[in-house]
């Protein structure tokens, strides 16, 4: 697990966008897991100001997006559907039949969650998984408690999950579905890089857990220690708790060092 901490949360999409624009000028046909929620915007603008000004092409990219909430349709202005395709897909050139977004319904879920993961292993399986983390460590709509095993599958979101959810839904927390389908964290496991990212203070006690400590399905995100290719990306705030905050600046300077060689 690599740690690397910047100033804003704007140094830190820099970072990932680079990091995706790497991956993607290696290898056209990327398939990418993508996030919702307010961490990954800049990121997203990011890569279309690539696309815009730099040519980046999307055209032979897959992409697999994380979650969706259930029983809301697809066109509700706090759909993840409508997400998408405000922050990313309506300024870059990925094909409609690339983009998979979890459905908005229950009804038949269980076929569609396998499906779903058919479709990931049909890709190539998913090259980089972007992330972000709730206050309480979960990943996905993965919940404290969720099996690190776990495939795609319909879950019921936490009292917590919801609370915070419910600014987008003019916090009004009855507004809030409380139920969503998510890719599960055994998925998650087995994409071949992934790139968390988290911002503010609020962020920094799961980010604490995570990083630092042990390994348990109460904080869905501390699974990442174990895999052998994450970046975790955070500014300032988000590493306030952390107990080793020095020699993680100091390794990712040494980085930095050893490729400008």
């Amino acid at each position: 697990m690599e740690i690397i901490i910047q100033p804003s949360h704007y140094q830190l999409a820099a970072i990932a966008s680079e990091i995706i624009r790497d991956a993607l000028l290696r290898k056209p046909n990327l398939v990418l897991g993508l996030a919702t929620g307010s961490t990954p915007i800049a990121l997203y603008k990011a890569l279309v100001r690539m696309h815009k000004e730099n040519g980046l092409d999307f055209s032979r990219v897959t992409t697999f997006n994380l979650d969706e909430y259930v029983d809301i349709p697809r066109e509700h202005p706090q759909s993840y559907h409508t997400f998408m395709a405000k922050h990313f897909f309506d300024h870059v050139n990925i094909s409609v039949e690339n983009q998979h977004i979890p459905q908005n319904t229950a009804e038949n879920h269980e076929a569609f969650c396998t499906a779903f993961e058919e479709a990931i292993v049909r890709a190539g399986g998913i090259d980089i998984q972007v992330l972000g983390i709730g206050t309480d460590g979960h990943i996905g709509f993965n919940e404290v408690g969720s099996s690190l095993a776990s495939r795609t599958r319909i879950v019921t979101l936490t009292e917590n999950t919801l609370a915070a959810n419910a600014i987008h839904f003019g916090d009004d927390i009855s507004a809030v579905p409380e139920m969503a389908i998510t890719i599960g964290i055994g998925t998650i496991m087995e994409a071949k890089q992934c790139l968390l990212l988290a911002n503010s203070a609020s962020k920094s006690e799961a980010i604490a857990k995570a990083v630092e400590g042990p390994i348990t399905s109460m904080v869905p995100a501390s699974i990442l220690q174990t895999h052998p290719n994450t970046v975790v990306l955070i500014d300032e705030s988000a590493a306030s708790d952390l107990k080793e905050v020095e020699y993680y600046k100091r390794s990712y300077a040494n980085k930095l060092k050893l490729q400008s060689q």
